[in-house]
């Protein structure tokens, strides 16, 4: 028999995945997490921007921001890493991003069923109560083996 995994670490799991695909070339970086929610932020680069605005984060690199501190909330609110498949990601932009400014991404994942992840959260320049996005997604939760994954 397998020996278990560990927990699942948010933080420890950030080194790799910050490292690597898509994460890494964005530049995402871990900046906290909770029980069930995970924080990652994406710093501002030039190659990032839009076409609009020379000077503000383009949507595509914010929905990925968005997309990875959700696998992620789910990951840590389980405590195992289990693949998982976006299904439904609402982003509701409020406004644009600050000139200069990193965007921050607090997902949580607040319902898990058998076979589905509910998460949300927002993404700000620095003041949470101002957000430039929200949030809503649905990620379905692909165990390898039943008995190893962890249900609500």
């Amino acid at each position: 028999m397998a020996k278990p995994l560990p927990p699942f670490d948010p933080k420890e799991a950030s080194k790799l995945f910050t490292q690597y695909g898509h994460s890494g070339w964005l530049g995402l970086r871990y900046s906290d997490h909770g029980e069930d929610w995970v924080e990652l932020e994406l710093p501002w680069r030039e190659d990032l921007l839009g076409e609009e605005d020379r000077h503000v984060l383009a949507s595509g690199p914010i929905i990925s921001l968005l997309d990875m501190a959700s696998g992620m909330s789910i990951w840590t609110a389980t405590k195992t890493f289990t693949p998982v498949a976006t299904l439904d990601l609402r982003v509701d932009y409020q406004r644009p991003a600050r000139e200069r400014s990193a965007v921050t991404a607090r997902v949580e994942c607040y319902r898990r069923t058998k076979s589905a992840a509910f998460v949300r959260g927002i993404a700000h320049d620095g003041d949470p109560d101002d957000p430039v996005a929200t949030m809503a997604g649905v990620f379905m939760t692909i165990a390898r083996d039943p008995r190893s994954a962890s249900h609500a």
